[in-house]
Order: structure tokens, then C-alpha cells, then sequence
């Protein structure tokens, strides 16, 4: 057998059993909260609102916690991998225009002025009852495909850090079972049990990266990471501009409307914290507080990918030799790469410490994510079309199938999905479906009395240009294109699609909100 495709290359870690014990008794805990918070959900508005109760710093908390999750830290890490220091201007973007989306009020003030529980529910508000069932329809296409590697990512983590084989049956065992214990606690706690856990996995998490990037300085040297990078990348190693590199002017211009505008302002999941927040003051001052988490989402996990990368090539021929042959395609995916380096670096105890803090991050995003794009279809799509009102029960019980549908598609999916594109990327163009159209949609609705709900509807549609950025669909139409360029053409294919329509077909008696 080839040594570098020998299943146990990544046996080399000091994850033991104590490890494993810390983590089953963090997932416990997890699980228990689930089962109690249950008891409190008397309607939809306390479960995919939590009761509208949120402070600044629950909220704070709360969003870290969803926005910073397992497939975070891993495709931030594998941006780190490849892409060297340079990757860091996706963190400095996210941070800055989080901060100018919290001082100005920017789309999330006036949405939580208008007590919506989702976006849909404005577009009907401001538009009609077809805007809002095809913008849940968007919504629900572009997020399910958006979260549709989360669980394999997130898998491959626990493989490489505890060291279990990256081939046969390790894998999809480990996906069977963290999709089971995020479906328990989300389906019976819905928002209450996910703000609730995601301020617990906010401190887990937070120790642990903390704690993960003092041992990666110590180990390797402030010093010798950046001199590594130079040596082996360049000036794109260092440089997000730089020619020749993974990045380019077109993509940083990509980051900041898709890590900065979209991932705060627009992307349901963090838009929900605003909406339960308890006032469009505190929704300011909760996306103030959160630009500095956002940024270090990013940055921290960039780091640990950079750091991964300098281990390798100095500390580790065999890892080497799997990531970077000389000849040949890597017998490693380059996501392993960030947990084998903790695997290897990281003293038992603290390893498991920092593994639990990682499934935290994983689970905070995916009852997020589950909760989310389950509300949007009973409350965006199911109900607009039923000609009798849906009861509080029979909303819950449908929210309550779809989180176990969604989950069972995303196991599926993570398990045939063969896209060479990064993670990140891949993400960015999947959520591209709905954002680009969502954010002319509410830009214009916000913003200009003359966007008609012809626009709209128009302009949600155009969204679906975004797939084009994806690697298999170019492969399949023959042509070959930069992804971040058919998504900035696409934003700008959409809000030129809403005045247009807007101007051509205006409505006989525009809706004020």
C-alpha cells in the first residue's frame, strides 16, 4: 500500500480517551438543555423568536455563537491554508462593515422597527403575497444549498483531530451522529434552546481558540510563521491584491459585499438575532459589539490555517507529502490539514477541551441554520398558500418535519457532493441564489417608494444567475469563470433588474410599511 494513502496517516494525535469523555459530557449538557427549554415554547414568536427578549449582550453572544461555527473555523482555516497572511482581509472587511451596519441602522433597524420574523414576512409587507412565498422559496434553495457541506466539513474536523481513518466508515458514522444530536435539541427547543446554547458555546468556544492560537505561537514562533509564508507563498502570501495569487482587487470586492454587507445585514441567521432583539437601538448596538467578533471569526481561524500550513512544511514530511506531492494530485483534502495540526500539537485534556468547544460551534450553527430555513417554509411559503389560517400547533409540528427533512438532505448531500471549489467559496456562491436578489429587494424596499412588486419579484428570480459561479455547473455548460465575478455581476444584474422592472411595471397603489 501507498504509505500516503495508509488510513492511518492521521493516527498521529494525542487525542485519547479522556478526550472523548469531555466531549460526550459537553454534548450531554447540550442535549439536556434542549429537553428542559422545551417546556417553555408557547408559540412561533418564542420559538424562531425567542420571545423577542434579546439584549445587546445575549445578543452579542448569541450571534458569535451562530456565525462562528465549526464550518467557520474550517473554511476560514482551509481560506488560511491556501491562501497564506492574505486571507486575513476577509476578517478586516467583515469587522469594519459589521461596524458601519450597527452605526447606521443599515437594513436591520428598520426591519426590527417593523416586528417581522423573517424577511419574507417584509416583502409581503411591502410588496404582496407572491414576493414573499418566491422569496422563502429563494430563501430556502440558496440556504439548504448553502448548508449542504456543513455537516461533512464539520465531520472531517472530528476525523482528523481525533485520528480516525479519512477513508471507510469513519466519516459518515460521524455525520450520522452529530446530525442526530443537533436535531434532538433543535427540534425540541427551537430559538429558546439555540440562544441559550449558543451563549454556552460562545465562552466554550472562545476559550478554546484562544487557548489553540497561544500554543500554535508557542510551538512554531510569531517570527518563523510569517518568514515561512514569504518563503513558500510570496508576496500573494501576504498580499490579497497581489497578482498570481487566490485572491485579486475582484475578490476582495466579492469579501467585502459578501463577509462584510451579506453576512450581518442579509443572511437570515444573523438577521434573526436582530429581529428578536429587543429594539432597534439594541440592534445597533448589538452589530457594533458583534463587528469585533466578526472580524475575529475570521482572523482566528485564518490563523490557525496559517499556522497548520508552516507545521507542515517544517515539522511534518509525511503531512507534507500528502498535501503537496511533487507529483500527482494530494492524497489529502487540504480541509484535514487544520485539525491534524491540533491533533498533533495539542497535549491531551486541553485537545478535548478544544474539540468540545469546536462541536459547540458546530451545533450553534446548525440549529440555527435548521431553525431558520424550516421557519422560513411554514411561515414564508406553507401558510401564505393555505386558504385556512394554520394553527400555533400545526406550525410548530410542520417547522418541527422540516428540520428533520433539511437535516436528513444535508447528510445526503455531504456524502455525493464531489465540487473541487473551497468551502468558503462554494458557500458564498450557493448563498448567492438568495442574497443578491434579497438585497436589491430590500435595499429598494427600504429605501425607494417606487419599487413595485413586479421589480421584486423579477429581481428574486434573477438571483438564480449565481449558480453559474458554482465549478460542476461550468463544467456542465463549457465554460469557465471566476466565481466572485459572477457573483458581483449578479448583484449587479439584480438591482438593475429591480428599477427596471420597478419603472416598467409600477404598482397601481404603492404599499407604505
Amino acid at each position: 500500500m501507498n504509505p500516503l494513502q495508509d488510513p492511518s496517516i492521521l493516527s498521529q494525535t494525542h487525542f485519547a480517551a479522556v478526550d472523548w469523555l469531555i466531549v460526550a459530557l459537553y454534548l450531554s449538557i447540550s442535549v439536556f438543555i434542549g429537553l428542559k427549554v422545551k417546556d417553555y415554547i408557547k408559540d412561533m414568536g418564542d420559538y424562531i423568536g425567542a420571545g423577542r427578549a434579546l439584549g445587546t449582550a445575549l445578543g452579542v453572544a448569541t450571534m458569535t455563537g451562530t456565525e462562528m461555527g465549526l464550518i467557520t473555523v474550517m473554511y476560514s482555516a482551509q481560506k488560511g491554508f491556501t491562501g497564506g497572511v492574505a486571507a486575513f482581509h476577509i476578517a478586516l472587511v467583515a469587522g469594519v462593515v459589521t461596524f458601519l451596519v450597527g452605526w447606521s441602522g443599515f437594513i436591520v433597524a428598520p426591519l426590527r422597527k417593523l416586528e417581522v420574523l423573517t424577511i419574507p414576512e417584509f416583502y409581503e409587507r411591502r410588496f404582496d403575497k407572491k414576493t414573499r412565498v418566491l422569496g422563502g422559496i429563494m430563501l430556502t434553495l440558496g440556504g439548504v444549498l448553502n448548508m449542504g457541506l456543513f455537516l461533512k466539513v464539520g465531520s472531517i474536523f472530528i476525523v482528523g483531530v481525533a485520528g480516525l481513518s479519512h477513508t471507510g466508515w469513519a466519516l459518515p458514522a460521524v455525520m450520522v451522529i452529530l446530525l442526530l444530536l443537533v436535531l434532538v435539541y433543535t427540534v425540541l427547543g427551537g430559538m429558546l434552546s439555540v440562544v441559550i446554547t449558543d451563549y454556552i458555546q460562545f465562552v466554550v468556544l472562545s476559550f478554546g481558540l484562544l487557548v489553540a492560537v497561544a500554543f500554535a505561537v508557542s510551538t512554531l514562533g510569531w517570527g518563523n510563521i510569517f518568514d515561512t509564508v514569504s518563503q513558500h507563498m510570496g508576496r500573494p502570501g501576504v498580499d490579497p491584491l497581489a497578482e498570481g495569487g487566490g485572491f485579486g482587487p475582484e475578490y476582495v470586492l466579492w469579501m467585502i459585499f459578501t463577509a462584510g454587507l451579506v453576512s450581518c445585514a442579509i443572511w437570515p441567521t444573523a438577521v434573526a438575532r436582530a429581529l428578536a432583539a429587543e429594539s432597534p437601538k439594541v440592534v445597533k448596538k448589538q452589530y457594533m459589539w458583534s463587528s469585533i467578533s466578526f472580524m475575529v471569526r475570521f482572523m482566528i481561524p485564518n490563523f490557525l490555517g496559517v499556522a497548520a500550513f508552516v507545521y507542515i512544511k517544517n515539522h511534518a514530511p509525511d503531512l507534507e507529502a500528502a498535501f503537496f506531492p511533487t507529483q500527482g494530485e494530494p492524497t489529502l483534502d487540504n480541509l484535514y490539514a487544520m485539525p491534524v495540526f491540533m491533533g498533533r500539537m495539542l497535549p491531551t485534556v486541553v485537545l478535548g477541551i478544544i474539540s468540545a468547544a469546536m462541536i459547540a460551534a458546530f451545533m450553534s450553527t446548525h440549529d440555527s441554520y435548521l431553525l431558520c430555513w424550516s421557519s422560513v417554509i411554514t411561515q414564508d411559503i406553507v401558510a401564505p398558500l393555505r386558504k385556512t389560517a394554520m394553527s400555533v400547533k400545526g406550525r410548530l409540528k410542520l417547522t418541527r418535519i422540516c428540520i428533520v427533512v433539511i437535516g436528513l438532505y444535508i447528510l445526503y448531500w455531504g456524502l455525493i457532493y464531489e465540487g473541487k471549489d473551497d468551502i468558503w467559496d462554494y458557500m458564498a456562491v450557493t448563498g448567492a441564489i438568495y442574497f443578491t436578489g434579497s438585497f436589491a429587494v430590500l435595499v429598494g424596499g427600504l429605501y425607494w417608494k417606487k419599487a413595485s412588486s413586479a421589480g421584486a419579484f423579477l429581481a428574486l428570480i434573477s438571483g438564480l444567475t449565481a449558480i453559474l459561479g458554482l465549478g460542476p455547473v461550468q463544467q456542465l455548460l463549457g465554460f469557465q469563470m471566476a466565481g466572485a465575478r459572477v457573483g458581483l455581476l449578479t448583484v449587479l444584474f439584480s438591482l438593475t433588474v429591480l428599477v427596471v422592472g420597478s419603472l416598467t411595471f409600477p404598482d397601481r397603489e404603492p404599499k407604505e410599511v
